[in-house]
């Protein structure tokens, strides 16, 4: 196998396992969310907040990506897409970002974006306390 085939392969094969890693956080994530509203700590409408969200997200992760490769037509401003991930998008846009290998390179976008994942957690953390304890 010649040597630019060799490194596509591995690129192929790394950009593979960030998708099935994403989606295995998605589903450990969404079946935490199960759970909790089984045991009756959360409501049903938060985990289908979520999923309405991480759809939302997923397609401006696609729009946005779509725009990027043609010159001139109006992009996603990056606060949009963090703002989605903050309120809940941030499952589908984790996929969308390995899915279309959008946004997983430039810092500090990343950054950001693992920001708004550890704030949204955070309020669900402080959420399920609130309402585990009444």
């Amino acid at each position: 196998m010649p040597a630019d085939n060799h490194a596509a392969h591995r690129r192929g094969r790394r950009r593979a396992r960030g998708s099935l890693l994403a989606v295995a956080v998605d589903l450990l994530f969404f079946g935490l969310l199960g759970f909790l509203v089984v045991r009756g700590i959360l409501p049903v409408w938060l985990p289908a907040g979520y999923l309405l969200l991480s759809g939302v997200a997923f397609a401006m992760y696609r729009a946005d990506k779509s725009a990027a490769s043609i010159s001139g037509r109006r992009r996603t401003p990056e606060s949009t897409l963090h703002t989605i991930d903050l309120l809940g998008g941030w499952p589908g846009a984790l996929v969308a970002r390995h899915v279309f290998r959008h946004k997983t390179v430039k810092q500090p976008f990343r950054t950001v974006f693992w920001i708004t994942v550890l704030a949204n957690g955070a309020v669900l953390a402080w959420l399920v306390h609130e309402l585990s304890s009444v």
